[in-house]
């Protein structure tokens, strides 16, 4: 085979295989310019979760949810790092890390065991321990007397509902 049919036949090949990796690459489906308005003046294609009221003040004081569950503590491997609202996680504060609540609940917290109890604000997610509703920061876990054991059965109430921020 000559040079010149090498060439050709490289040439070739090239082209086939930059073709066939185009014919893979993706594109938008939609621009800014294309979006069909929505009929009910939004978009509703995502289903939007239940949310709690957005007012985080409670002038009645009354109680707006309790449960009842353990409670843990997270101290010195997080001490100076970010929670998942952006925070530095301060173990010295009264804050605690809640599952689902918004960032910003306020929380008062009760043992159980010994009715002492702590009000926190919600700026972290957790506990990922099976069983456990709330973790709490080292300052509230020692208002509730529960270091030495490092959980307690605690009933939680909701005061105030945070804006999620």
């Amino acid at each position: 085979m000559s040079i010149c049919r090498k060439s050709f036949f490289h040439f070739i090949l090239i082209l086939v295989a930059a073709v066939v990796c185009a014919g893979c690459a993706s594109s938008p489906r939609f621009t800014a310019r294309n979006v069909p308005p929505s009929p009910r003046g939004g978009d509703t294609t995502e289903p939007r979760p239940t949310d709690p009221p957005k007012s985080t003040r409670n002038p009645s004081g009354r109680v707006l949810l309790t449960l009842e569950g353990v409670a843990s503590y997270y101290a010195d491997d997080y001490h100076g790092k970010v929670t998942s609202n952006g925070e530095v996680f301060n173990m010295n504060d009264l804050t605690a890390a809640h599952r689902t609540f918004p960032f910003g609940t306020n929380v008062r917290v009760t043992s159980l065991e010994n009715k002492k109890s702590v009000v926190v604000r919600v700026n972290d997610r957790g506990p990922f321990k099976d069983g456990r509703i709330i973790d709490l920061s080292l300052a509230a876990a020692r208002e509730l007397d529960l270091i030495r054991n490092g959980t307690a059965r605690v009933k939680l109430e909701v005061l105030e509902w945070g804006d999620g921020k």
